[in-house]
Protein backbone atom coordinates (compact mmCIF):
# COMPACT_ATOMS: atom_id res chain seq x y z
CA UNK A 1 0.00 0.00 0.00
CA UNK A 2 3.08 2.42 0.17
CA UNK A 3 6.11 2.66 -1.24
CA UNK A 4 8.39 5.16 2.08
CA UNK A 5 7.42 5.00 5.74
CA UNK A 6 6.33 8.90 6.32
CA UNK A 7 9.67 9.82 8.57
CA UNK A 8 11.94 8.25 6.40
CA UNK A 9 11.28 10.60 3.09
CA UNK A 10 14.42 12.90 2.50
CA UNK A 11 15.98 14.96 0.82
CA UNK A 12 17.13 11.62 -1.83
CA UNK A 13 13.79 11.30 -2.47
CA UNK A 14 13.22 15.06 -4.05
CA UNK A 15 11.10 14.92 -7.32
CA UNK A 16 10.31 11.28 -7.03
CA UNK A 17 6.45 10.09 -6.35
CA UNK A 18 5.90 8.45 -3.49
CA UNK A 19 3.36 6.68 -1.44
CA UNK A 20 2.25 6.68 2.45
CA UNK A 21 -0.17 5.83 4.62
CA UNK A 22 -0.08 6.42 8.31
CA UNK A 23 -2.44 8.88 10.91
CA UNK A 24 -3.31 12.86 10.71
CA UNK A 25 -1.36 14.19 13.45
CA UNK A 26 -1.66 17.53 12.48
CA UNK A 27 -4.39 19.52 9.97
CA UNK A 28 -4.06 22.86 9.16
CA UNK A 29 -5.39 25.15 6.75
CA UNK A 30 -3.67 28.48 5.58
CA UNK A 31 -5.93 30.50 3.01
CA UNK A 32 -6.41 27.52 0.68
CA UNK A 33 -3.75 25.83 0.92
CA UNK A 34 -4.16 22.55 3.70
CA UNK A 35 -1.02 21.33 5.22
CA UNK A 36 -1.50 17.43 6.87
CA UNK A 37 1.59 16.49 9.11
CA UNK A 38 1.30 12.58 8.13
CA UNK A 39 2.65 10.19 10.88
CA UNK A 40 3.68 6.53 10.89
CA UNK A 41 6.14 4.50 13.21
CA UNK A 42 8.52 6.28 11.78
CA UNK A 43 7.95 9.74 12.31
CA UNK A 44 6.15 12.56 10.45
CA UNK A 45 6.08 14.52 6.95
CA UNK A 46 4.30 17.42 6.15
CA UNK A 47 1.88 16.84 2.89
CA UNK A 48 0.58 20.05 1.37
CA UNK A 49 -2.81 20.02 -0.95
CA UNK A 50 -3.76 23.00 -2.74
CA UNK A 51 -7.29 24.46 -4.46
CA UNK A 52 -5.89 22.97 -7.70
CA UNK A 53 -7.22 19.56 -7.36
CA UNK A 54 -10.51 20.21 -6.24
CA UNK A 55 -11.89 16.64 -5.72
CA UNK A 56 -8.52 16.13 -3.51
CA UNK A 57 -9.00 19.48 -1.93
CA UNK A 58 -12.60 18.79 -0.37
CA UNK A 59 -11.27 15.51 0.71
CA UNK A 60 -8.49 16.94 2.95
CA UNK A 61 -10.53 19.43 3.95
CA UNK A 62 -12.84 17.03 5.51
CA UNK A 63 -10.05 14.92 7.44
CA UNK A 64 -9.03 15.26 10.92
CA UNK A 65 -7.02 14.15 13.77
CA UNK A 66 -6.18 10.49 13.65
CA UNK A 67 -7.74 9.90 10.53
CA UNK A 68 -5.89 7.01 8.47
CA UNK A 69 -4.79 8.19 5.37
CA UNK A 70 -3.19 6.82 1.80
CA UNK A 71 -1.33 9.77 0.17
CA UNK A 72 0.48 9.73 -3.34
CA UNK A 73 2.47 13.03 -3.57
CA UNK A 74 5.35 14.40 -5.40
CA UNK A 75 8.49 15.12 -2.66
CA UNK A 76 9.91 18.80 -2.91
CA UNK A 77 11.93 21.04 -1.29
CA UNK A 78 10.13 23.40 1.37
CA UNK A 79 10.16 26.77 0.32
CA UNK A 80 12.92 29.28 1.91
CA UNK A 81 12.37 29.63 5.37
CA UNK A 82 10.41 27.16 6.21
CA UNK A 83 12.54 23.94 6.97
CA UNK A 84 12.13 22.53 10.29
CA UNK A 85 15.62 21.17 11.05
CA UNK A 86 14.18 19.13 14.42
CA UNK A 87 12.68 17.14 12.17
CA UNK A 88 13.95 14.17 9.94
CA UNK A 89 12.08 14.89 7.41
CA UNK A 90 12.13 19.05 7.89
CA UNK A 91 13.74 19.57 4.74
CA UNK A 92 11.53 18.41 2.52
CA UNK A 93 7.30 18.24 1.83
CA UNK A 94 5.10 16.27 0.13
CA UNK A 95 2.53 18.41 -2.53
CA UNK A 96 -0.36 15.76 -2.44
CA UNK A 97 -1.49 14.45 -5.39
CA UNK A 98 -3.96 11.55 -4.76
CA UNK A 99 -5.71 10.89 -1.57
CA UNK A 100 -7.86 8.09 0.37
CA UNK A 101 -9.35 7.97 3.37
CA UNK A 102 -8.65 4.71 4.93
CA UNK A 103 -10.34 4.99 8.03
CA UNK A 104 -12.10 8.14 9.76
CA UNK A 105 -11.74 8.66 13.65
CA UNK A 106 -13.84 9.73 16.39
CA UNK A 107 -12.08 12.91 18.62
CA UNK A 108 -9.53 10.96 20.20
CA UNK A 109 -9.48 10.87 24.17
CA UNK A 110 -6.59 13.00 24.31
CA UNK A 111 -4.68 14.78 22.48
CA UNK A 112 -1.23 13.04 21.84
CA UNK A 113 0.93 15.40 22.63
CA UNK A 114 -0.41 16.14 26.44
CA UNK A 115 2.05 14.61 28.55
CA UNK A 116 -0.24 15.14 31.85
CA UNK A 117 -3.32 12.63 30.98
CA UNK A 118 -4.11 10.19 33.98
CA UNK A 119 -2.80 6.82 33.66
CA UNK A 120 -6.14 4.93 33.85
CA UNK A 121 -7.27 7.12 30.58
CA UNK A 122 -4.19 6.04 28.59
CA UNK A 123 -4.97 2.61 29.63
CA UNK A 124 -8.05 2.55 28.82
CA UNK A 125 -7.45 4.14 25.33
CA UNK A 126 -3.60 2.01 25.51
CA UNK A 127 -4.07 1.36 21.91
CA UNK A 128 -4.30 5.31 21.19
CA UNK A 129 -1.13 5.82 23.87
CA UNK A 130 1.06 3.68 21.74
CA UNK A 131 0.46 6.41 19.17
CA UNK A 132 2.40 8.75 21.10
CA UNK A 133 6.73 9.05 20.14
CA UNK A 134 7.68 8.33 23.68
CA UNK A 135 5.64 4.83 24.00
CA UNK A 136 7.04 4.40 20.50
CA UNK A 137 10.12 4.79 21.32
CA UNK A 138 10.37 2.68 24.61
CA UNK A 139 8.92 -0.09 23.02
CA UNK A 140 11.85 0.30 20.09
CA UNK A 141 14.26 0.57 23.01
CA UNK A 142 12.60 -2.78 24.45
CA UNK A 143 13.35 -4.38 21.19
CA UNK A 144 16.50 -3.70 21.13
CA UNK A 145 17.28 -4.92 24.30
CA UNK A 146 15.71 -8.20 23.60
CA UNK A 147 17.67 -8.50 20.16
CA UNK A 148 21.00 -7.29 22.02
CA UNK A 149 20.61 -10.39 25.00
CA UNK A 150 19.54 -12.92 22.57
CA UNK A 151 22.06 -12.20 20.43
CA UNK A 152 24.83 -12.36 22.93
CA UNK A 153 23.83 -15.39 24.62
CA UNK A 154 23.32 -17.32 20.77
CA UNK A 155 27.26 -16.22 20.33
CA UNK A 156 28.15 -17.79 23.62
CA UNK A 157 26.21 -21.03 23.16
CA UNK A 158 23.09 -20.87 25.42
CA UNK A 159 20.24 -22.21 23.95
CA UNK A 160 16.51 -20.70 23.69
CA UNK A 161 14.52 -23.31 25.79
CA UNK A 162 10.67 -23.02 26.61
CA UNK A 163 9.44 -24.29 30.71
CA UNK A 164 5.64 -25.07 30.84
CA UNK A 165 3.17 -22.10 31.46
CA UNK A 166 1.01 -24.88 33.68
CA UNK A 167 2.88 -26.41 36.16
CA UNK A 168 2.53 -26.44 39.89
CA UNK A 169 1.73 -24.79 43.29
CA UNK A 170 4.73 -24.17 45.57
CA UNK A 171 5.32 -23.43 49.10
CA UNK A 172 7.68 -20.81 48.91
CA UNK A 173 7.65 -16.55 47.47
CA UNK A 174 4.20 -15.04 46.53
CA UNK A 175 1.22 -16.00 45.75
CA UNK A 176 0.34 -18.40 42.98
CA UNK A 177 -2.33 -17.28 40.16
CA UNK A 178 -3.99 -21.10 40.07
CA UNK A 179 -5.77 -22.72 36.81
CA UNK A 180 -8.64 -25.15 37.67
CA UNK A 181 -8.11 -28.23 35.64
CA UNK A 182 -11.20 -29.38 34.02
CA UNK A 183 -9.89 -32.78 33.04
CA UNK A 184 -8.71 -33.40 36.95
CA UNK A 185 -11.43 -31.96 38.85
CA UNK A 186 -10.88 -30.53 42.40
CA UNK A 187 -6.93 -29.97 41.15
CA UNK A 188 -4.89 -26.50 40.04
CA UNK A 189 -2.60 -25.89 37.93
CA UNK A 190 -0.42 -22.77 38.73
CA UNK A 191 1.66 -20.29 35.98
CA UNK A 192 4.79 -19.74 36.89
CA UNK A 193 6.52 -17.20 39.53
CA UNK A 194 10.04 -18.43 37.57
CA UNK A 195 10.55 -21.15 35.26
CA UNK A 196 13.32 -22.17 38.42
CA UNK A 197 12.82 -25.40 38.85
CA UNK A 198 12.65 -26.48 35.24
CA UNK A 199 16.20 -24.63 34.29
CA UNK A 200 17.54 -26.82 37.11
CA UNK A 201 15.91 -29.97 35.51
CA UNK A 202 17.66 -28.87 32.15
CA UNK A 203 21.33 -29.05 33.41
CA UNK A 204 20.77 -32.21 34.86
CA UNK A 205 19.35 -33.14 31.55
CA UNK A 206 22.75 -32.33 30.20
CA UNK A 207 21.68 -29.13 28.21
CA UNK A 208 24.85 -27.10 29.99
CA UNK A 209 23.72 -23.31 29.00
CA UNK A 210 20.14 -22.53 28.35
CA UNK A 211 18.57 -19.19 28.45
CA UNK A 212 14.86 -18.08 27.88
CA UNK A 213 13.31 -14.16 27.70
CA UNK A 214 9.51 -15.74 29.42
CA UNK A 215 6.22 -14.47 31.19
CA UNK A 216 6.47 -14.86 35.32
CA UNK A 217 3.03 -14.71 37.05
CA UNK A 218 3.22 -13.67 40.92
CA UNK A 219 0.06 -12.54 42.75
CA UNK A 220 1.31 -10.17 45.17
CA UNK A 221 1.14 -6.42 46.05
CA UNK A 222 1.99 -3.89 43.44
CA UNK A 223 4.04 -1.07 43.28
CA UNK A 224 5.65 0.90 40.30
CA UNK A 225 8.28 -1.90 39.38
CA UNK A 226 6.18 -5.20 40.11
CA UNK A 227 3.46 -6.81 37.76
CA UNK A 228 1.17 -9.55 38.01
CA UNK A 229 2.53 -10.32 34.84
CA UNK A 230 6.30 -9.56 34.33
CA UNK A 231 9.04 -10.75 31.72
CA UNK A 232 12.57 -11.95 32.95
CA UNK A 233 15.61 -13.00 31.56
CA UNK A 234 16.09 -16.66 33.10
CA UNK A 235 19.70 -17.95 32.63
CA UNK A 236 21.41 -21.11 33.60
CA UNK A 237 24.73 -22.97 33.42
CA UNK A 238 25.86 -26.02 34.22
CA UNK A 239 29.51 -26.75 35.37
CA UNK A 240 30.43 -23.23 37.04
CA UNK A 241 30.64 -21.71 40.28
CA UNK A 242 29.75 -17.89 41.33
CA UNK A 243 32.36 -15.94 39.36
CA UNK A 244 32.07 -17.65 35.99
CA UNK A 245 28.17 -16.78 35.92
CA UNK A 246 29.24 -13.28 37.02
CA UNK A 247 31.81 -12.51 34.74
CA UNK A 248 29.54 -14.05 31.70
CA UNK A 249 26.61 -11.67 32.86
CA UNK A 250 28.71 -8.73 33.57
CA UNK A 251 29.80 -8.96 29.88
CA UNK A 252 26.23 -9.31 28.43
CA UNK A 253 25.64 -6.39 30.36
CA UNK A 254 27.72 -4.29 29.35
CA UNK A 255 27.65 -5.36 26.08
CA UNK A 256 23.72 -4.46 26.18
CA UNK A 257 24.35 -0.89 26.90
CA UNK A 258 27.58 -0.81 24.41
CA UNK A 259 24.84 -1.77 21.73
CA UNK A 260 21.62 0.30 22.48
CA UNK A 261 23.35 3.46 24.69
CA UNK A 262 26.29 3.18 22.98
CA UNK A 263 27.98 3.47 26.91
CA UNK A 264 30.82 1.81 28.64
CA UNK A 265 30.29 0.22 31.80
CA UNK A 266 33.38 -0.09 34.37
CA UNK A 267 35.52 -3.61 33.99
CA UNK A 268 34.66 -5.32 36.32
CA UNK A 269 31.74 -4.20 38.10
CA UNK A 270 32.69 -3.72 41.87
CA UNK A 271 31.13 -5.95 44.61
CA UNK A 272 29.78 -5.82 48.27
CA UNK A 273 29.08 -7.88 50.53
CA UNK A 274 25.38 -7.70 51.87
CA UNK A 275 26.71 -7.03 55.25
CA UNK A 276 28.62 -3.92 53.94
CA UNK A 277 25.83 -2.63 52.03
CA UNK A 278 23.57 -2.57 55.24
CA UNK A 279 25.45 -1.46 57.31
CA UNK A 280 26.47 1.53 55.08
CA UNK A 281 23.08 1.93 52.78
CA UNK A 282 20.40 -0.27 55.17
CA UNK A 283 19.83 -1.58 51.90
CA UNK A 284 20.86 -4.37 50.01
CA UNK A 285 20.08 -2.72 46.88
CA UNK A 286 21.91 0.53 47.35
CA UNK A 287 22.50 3.57 44.70
CA UNK A 288 25.80 4.15 44.49
CA UNK A 289 25.25 7.71 42.40
CA UNK A 290 23.85 9.63 45.84
CA UNK A 291 27.57 10.23 48.41
CA UNK A 292 25.40 9.76 51.67
CA UNK A 293 26.64 6.78 54.18
CA UNK A 294 25.48 5.94 57.46
CA UNK A 295 27.76 5.81 60.53
CA UNK A 296 27.26 3.16 63.16
CA UNK A 297 26.64 4.87 66.60
CA UNK A 298 25.59 2.17 68.65
CA UNK A 299 28.44 1.66 70.62
CA UNK A 300 28.39 5.32 71.77
CA UNK A 301 24.72 4.97 72.86
CA UNK A 302 24.61 2.40 75.67
CA UNK A 303 25.23 4.21 78.65
CA UNK A 304 23.65 7.34 77.62
CA UNK A 305 20.17 8.11 79.91
CA UNK A 306 18.00 8.98 76.78
CA UNK A 307 16.21 5.72 76.49
CA UNK A 308 15.25 6.54 72.74
CA UNK A 309 18.76 5.49 72.20
CA UNK A 310 19.87 3.52 75.18
CA UNK A 311 17.18 0.54 74.51
CA UNK A 312 18.40 -0.08 70.70
CA UNK A 313 21.62 0.32 71.25
CA UNK A 314 21.32 -2.76 74.09
CA UNK A 315 18.87 -4.79 72.00
CA UNK A 316 20.65 -7.33 70.20
CA UNK A 317 18.36 -6.83 67.41
CA UNK A 318 18.73 -2.79 67.74
CA UNK A 319 20.74 -0.60 65.61
CA UNK A 320 21.85 3.40 65.64
CA UNK A 321 22.68 5.02 62.74
CA UNK A 322 23.28 8.44 61.83
CA UNK A 323 22.86 10.08 58.21
CA UNK A 324 24.84 13.38 57.74
CA UNK A 325 23.39 15.59 55.07
CA UNK A 326 25.92 18.18 54.15
CA UNK A 327 24.44 21.84 54.10
CA UNK A 328 21.61 20.51 55.39
CA UNK A 329 21.62 23.31 58.50
CA UNK A 330 19.35 25.17 55.60
CA UNK A 331 16.65 22.90 55.86
CA UNK A 332 13.45 24.44 57.56
CA UNK A 333 11.49 23.09 60.66
CA UNK A 334 8.90 22.39 57.88
CA UNK A 335 10.95 20.34 55.58
CA UNK A 336 12.47 18.39 58.90
CA UNK A 337 8.63 17.40 59.72
CA UNK A 338 8.08 16.74 56.20
CA UNK A 339 10.98 14.38 56.50
CA UNK A 340 9.69 13.00 59.71
CA UNK A 341 6.57 11.77 58.43
CA UNK A 342 8.10 10.13 55.51
CA UNK A 343 10.69 8.14 57.59
CA UNK A 344 7.03 7.11 59.52
CA UNK A 345 5.52 5.31 56.83
CA UNK A 346 8.57 2.89 57.19
CA UNK A 347 7.96 2.01 60.83
CA UNK A 348 10.12 4.69 61.94
CA UNK A 349 8.60 6.60 65.50
CA UNK A 350 10.73 9.74 64.99
CA UNK A 351 13.49 11.42 63.33
CA UNK A 352 16.28 13.15 65.68
CA UNK A 353 18.55 15.45 64.21
CA UNK A 354 21.89 18.27 65.19
CA UNK A 355 22.36 20.99 63.26
CA UNK A 356 25.96 22.08 63.49
CA UNK A 357 26.06 25.60 62.59
CA UNK A 358 29.66 26.37 64.22
CA UNK A 359 32.05 23.47 65.75
CA UNK A 360 34.56 26.26 66.39
CA UNK A 361 31.74 27.01 69.52
CA UNK A 362 30.90 23.69 70.91
CA UNK A 363 27.60 22.50 72.30
CA UNK A 364 26.10 26.02 71.42
CA UNK A 365 27.04 25.97 68.00
CA UNK A 366 24.20 23.01 67.82
CA UNK A 367 20.69 22.96 67.60
CA UNK A 368 18.74 20.27 68.47
CA UNK A 369 16.17 19.14 70.86
CA UNK A 370 18.15 15.92 71.83
CA UNK A 371 20.91 17.52 72.80
CA UNK A 372 20.02 17.95 76.52
CA UNK A 373 19.91 14.33 76.51
CA UNK A 374 23.58 13.60 75.57
CA UNK A 375 26.56 13.73 77.56
CA UNK A 376 29.43 15.91 75.95
CA UNK A 377 32.03 13.53 75.24
CA UNK A 378 29.00 11.82 73.15
CA UNK A 379 27.90 14.04 70.86
CA UNK A 380 31.94 15.06 70.47
CA UNK A 381 32.33 11.51 69.65
CA UNK A 382 28.94 11.62 67.01
CA UNK A 383 30.37 14.88 65.36
CA UNK A 384 34.24 13.52 64.82
CA UNK A 385 32.78 10.19 63.98
CA UNK A 386 30.57 11.48 61.58
CA UNK A 387 32.96 13.73 59.95
CA UNK A 388 30.70 16.61 60.40
CA UNK A 389 31.49 20.27 59.23
CA UNK A 390 29.88 23.80 59.62
CA UNK A 391 26.35 24.00 57.94
CA UNK A 392 25.87 20.45 58.08
CA UNK A 393 22.74 18.11 59.73
CA UNK A 394 22.91 15.39 61.27
CA UNK A 395 19.79 12.79 61.07
CA UNK A 396 19.41 9.49 63.66
CA UNK A 397 17.77 6.16 63.11
CA UNK A 398 17.12 4.54 66.59
CA UNK A 399 15.01 1.00 66.54
CA UNK A 400 15.29 -2.62 65.52
CA UNK A 401 17.47 -2.70 62.91
CA UNK A 402 15.52 -3.49 60.18
CA UNK A 403 13.52 -0.02 60.56
CA UNK A 404 16.18 1.95 61.06
CA UNK A 405 17.75 0.61 57.49
CA UNK A 406 14.31 0.91 55.81
CA UNK A 407 13.48 4.40 57.18
CA UNK A 408 17.00 5.75 57.22
CA UNK A 409 17.91 3.93 53.99
CA UNK A 410 14.70 5.74 52.32
CA UNK A 411 15.93 9.39 53.36
CA UNK A 412 18.62 8.59 52.17
CA UNK A 413 17.26 8.17 48.69
CA UNK A 414 14.92 11.25 49.47
CA UNK A 415 17.81 13.68 50.12
CA UNK A 416 20.01 12.05 47.52
CA UNK A 417 17.12 13.49 45.00
CA UNK A 418 15.61 16.27 47.07
CA UNK A 419 19.02 18.17 47.01
CA UNK A 420 20.49 17.20 44.08
CA UNK A 421 22.99 14.78 44.79
CA UNK A 422 22.40 12.06 42.42
CA UNK A 423 25.51 12.20 40.60
CA UNK A 424 25.35 11.34 36.73
CA UNK A 425 25.57 8.11 34.78
CA UNK A 426 25.60 4.57 35.53
CA UNK A 427 26.64 2.52 38.77
CA UNK A 428 26.64 -1.18 38.83
CA UNK A 429 27.15 -3.29 41.58
CA UNK A 430 27.54 -7.19 42.61
CA UNK A 431 25.96 -7.27 46.14
CA UNK A 432 27.06 -10.73 47.50
CA UNK A 433 27.58 -12.79 50.45
CA UNK A 434 23.62 -12.61 51.26
CA UNK A 435 22.38 -14.51 54.50
CA UNK A 436 21.12 -17.98 53.99
CA UNK A 437 17.72 -17.70 56.03
CA UNK A 438 16.12 -14.82 57.51
CA UNK A 439 14.23 -15.58 60.61
CA UNK A 440 10.82 -14.56 61.09
CA UNK A 441 9.74 -13.97 65.01
CA UNK A 442 5.75 -13.64 64.54
CA UNK A 443 5.81 -17.19 62.51
CA UNK A 444 8.86 -18.04 64.51
CA UNK A 445 10.65 -19.73 61.57
CA UNK A 446 13.24 -19.38 59.20
CA UNK A 447 12.28 -18.06 55.07
CA UNK A 448 14.78 -18.19 52.77
CA UNK A 449 16.18 -14.97 51.78
CA UNK A 450 16.09 -15.75 47.81
CA UNK A 451 14.40 -19.31 47.51
CA UNK A 452 14.84 -22.50 48.92
CA UNK A 453 16.88 -24.13 46.02
CA UNK A 454 20.31 -21.13 46.43
CA UNK A 455 23.31 -23.20 47.65
CA UNK A 456 24.84 -22.32 51.02
CA UNK A 457 28.41 -21.33 51.27
CA UNK A 458 28.90 -24.48 53.51
CA UNK A 459 29.26 -28.12 51.86
CA UNK A 460 28.36 -29.95 54.96
CA UNK A 461 24.36 -30.15 55.23
CA UNK A 462 25.17 -30.72 59.43
CA UNK A 463 27.18 -27.36 59.27
CA UNK A 464 24.11 -25.66 57.67
CA UNK A 465 21.71 -27.05 60.40
CA UNK A 466 24.16 -26.26 63.37
CA UNK A 467 24.19 -22.52 62.75
CA UNK A 468 21.34 -21.66 60.07
CA UNK A 469 21.04 -18.24 61.64
CA UNK A 470 24.68 -17.46 60.72
CA UNK A 471 24.89 -19.26 57.27
CA UNK A 472 25.74 -17.19 53.81
CA UNK A 473 24.88 -18.68 50.39
CA UNK A 474 25.95 -18.50 47.32
CA UNK A 475 23.93 -15.99 45.66
CA UNK A 476 24.58 -12.50 44.20
CA UNK A 477 22.06 -9.76 42.72
CA UNK A 478 23.31 -6.78 40.04
CA UNK A 479 22.35 -3.76 41.30
CA UNK A 480 21.86 -0.73 38.97
CA UNK A 481 21.46 2.83 40.16
CA UNK A 482 20.04 1.91 43.13
CA UNK A 483 17.05 -1.09 41.58
CA UNK A 484 17.74 -4.87 41.72
CA UNK A 485 17.88 -5.85 37.52
CA UNK A 486 18.97 -9.75 38.30
CA UNK A 487 19.31 -12.16 41.06
CA UNK A 488 20.96 -15.46 41.05
CA UNK A 489 22.72 -17.69 42.67
CA UNK A 490 24.57 -21.37 42.90
CA UNK A 491 22.15 -24.35 43.45
CA UNK A 492 21.89 -26.86 45.64
CA UNK A 493 23.15 -30.18 43.24
CA UNK A 494 23.12 -32.88 46.21
CA UNK A 495 19.69 -34.30 47.63
CA UNK A 496 20.60 -34.38 51.47
CA UNK A 497 21.91 -30.66 51.01
CA UNK A 498 18.64 -29.80 49.68
CA UNK A 499 16.72 -32.07 52.68
CA UNK A 500 18.77 -29.94 55.47
CA UNK A 501 17.27 -26.90 53.24
CA UNK A 502 13.33 -27.68 53.34
CA UNK A 503 14.09 -29.25 56.99
CA UNK A 504 15.20 -25.97 58.22
CA UNK A 505 12.73 -24.08 56.27
CA UNK A 506 9.96 -26.41 58.08
CA UNK A 507 9.04 -28.48 54.85
CA UNK A 508 9.10 -31.70 56.48
CA UNK A 509 9.70 -34.85 54.28
CA UNK A 510 5.90 -35.49 53.36
CA UNK A 511 5.31 -31.75 52.03
CA UNK A 512 8.87 -32.29 50.45
CA UNK A 513 7.76 -35.04 48.50
CA UNK A 514 4.61 -33.84 47.75
CA UNK A 515 5.49 -30.37 46.65
CA UNK A 516 9.27 -31.24 44.97
CA UNK A 517 9.72 -34.77 44.72
CA UNK A 518 10.31 -34.74 41.21
CA UNK A 519 13.27 -32.20 41.96
CA UNK A 520 14.64 -34.30 44.81
CA UNK A 521 14.34 -37.61 42.13
CA UNK A 522 16.28 -35.58 39.50
CA UNK A 523 19.09 -34.55 41.95
CA UNK A 524 19.93 -38.50 42.39
CA UNK A 525 20.34 -38.83 38.89
CA UNK A 526 24.02 -37.63 38.66
CA UNK A 527 23.18 -33.60 38.84
CA UNK A 528 26.03 -31.44 37.89
CA UNK A 529 26.98 -28.45 40.04
CA UNK A 530 24.86 -25.51 38.25
CA UNK A 531 23.77 -21.94 39.07
CA UNK A 532 22.11 -18.80 37.01
CA UNK A 533 20.51 -15.94 37.40
CA UNK A 534 17.67 -14.04 36.33
CA UNK A 535 16.58 -10.45 34.72
CA UNK A 536 13.52 -8.23 35.30
CA UNK A 537 13.14 -7.49 31.78
CA UNK A 538 10.55 -4.58 32.79
CA UNK A 539 13.33 -3.34 35.41
CA UNK A 540 16.04 -2.82 32.94
CA UNK A 541 14.27 -1.08 30.31
CA UNK A 542 12.51 1.15 32.44
CA UNK A 543 15.79 1.98 33.81
CA UNK A 544 17.29 2.44 30.22
CA UNK A 545 14.36 4.35 29.06
CA UNK A 546 14.75 6.89 31.72
CA UNK A 547 10.49 5.65 32.63
CA UNK A 548 9.05 6.21 36.06
CA UNK A 549 7.44 2.54 36.22
CA UNK A 550 7.45 -0.95 33.90
CA UNK A 551 3.93 -0.11 32.95
CA UNK A 552 5.88 2.69 30.64
CA UNK A 553 7.78 0.51 28.67
CA UNK A 554 5.09 -2.73 28.33
CA UNK A 555 2.78 -2.52 25.71
CA UNK A 556 -0.24 -3.46 27.74
CA UNK A 557 0.18 -3.46 31.19
CA UNK A 558 -2.00 -3.98 34.69
CA UNK A 559 -3.06 -1.20 36.96
CA UNK A 560 -1.53 -1.22 40.79
CA UNK A 561 -5.11 -3.19 41.68
CA UNK A 562 -3.84 -6.02 38.90
CA UNK A 563 -6.60 -4.57 36.40
CA UNK A 564 -6.71 -4.23 32.84
CA UNK A 565 -8.68 -1.63 32.13
CA UNK A 566 -8.98 -1.76 28.09
CA UNK A 567 -10.21 -4.86 28.37
CA UNK A 568 -11.96 -5.01 31.83
CA UNK A 569 -10.27 -8.20 33.03
CA UNK A 570 -10.54 -9.95 35.35
CA UNK A 571 -14.22 -10.23 34.49
CA UNK A 572 -17.23 -12.74 35.10
CA UNK A 573 -17.63 -16.03 33.26
CA UNK A 574 -20.63 -17.93 32.35
CA UNK A 575 -22.22 -19.99 35.01
CA UNK A 576 -21.52 -23.01 32.51
CA UNK A 577 -17.18 -22.31 32.38
CA UNK A 578 -17.56 -22.89 36.08
CA UNK A 579 -19.42 -26.23 36.09
CA UNK A 580 -17.95 -27.61 34.14
CA UNK A 581 -14.74 -26.96 36.01
CA UNK A 582 -16.58 -28.12 38.65
CA UNK A 583 -15.82 -24.86 41.07
CA UNK A 584 -18.82 -22.70 42.52
CA UNK A 585 -18.49 -19.32 43.22
CA UNK A 586 -19.18 -18.14 47.03
CA UNK A 587 -19.37 -14.58 47.71
CA UNK A 588 -16.84 -13.42 50.49
CA UNK A 589 -17.96 -11.51 53.45
CA UNK A 590 -17.43 -8.45 53.12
Amino acid sequence: MRTHFCGLVTEAELDSEVTLCGWVNRRRDHGGVIFIDLRDHEGLVQVVFDPDRPEIFRTAEQVRSEYVLRVTGKVRRRPEGTANPELRTGAIEVLGTELEVLNASRTPPFPLDDDDVGEETRLRYRYVDLRRPVMQERLRLRARVTRSLRRFLDEEGFLDIETPMLTKATPEGARDYLVPSRTHPGNFFALPQSPQLFKQLLMIGGLDRYYQITRCFRDEDLRADRQPEFTQLDIEMAFVDESDVMALNERLIRAMFRDVLGVELPDPFPRMSYAEAMARFGSDKPDLRIPLEFTDLTDLMREVDFKVFSGPANDPEGRIAALRLPGGGSLSRKEIDDYTQFVGRYGARGLAYIKVNSLAEGASGLQSPILKFLPEPVTKAILERTGAADGDLIFFGADKANVVNESLGALRVRLGHDRGLVEAGWRPLWVVDFPMFEWDPKETRFFALHHPFTAPAVADPEALRADPRSALSRAYDMVLNGTEVGGGSIRIHRPDMQRAAFELLGIGEAEAAEKFGFLLDALTQGAPPHGGIAFGLDRLVMLLAGAASIRDVMAFPKTQSAACPLTEAPATVSEAQVRELGLRIRKLDQ
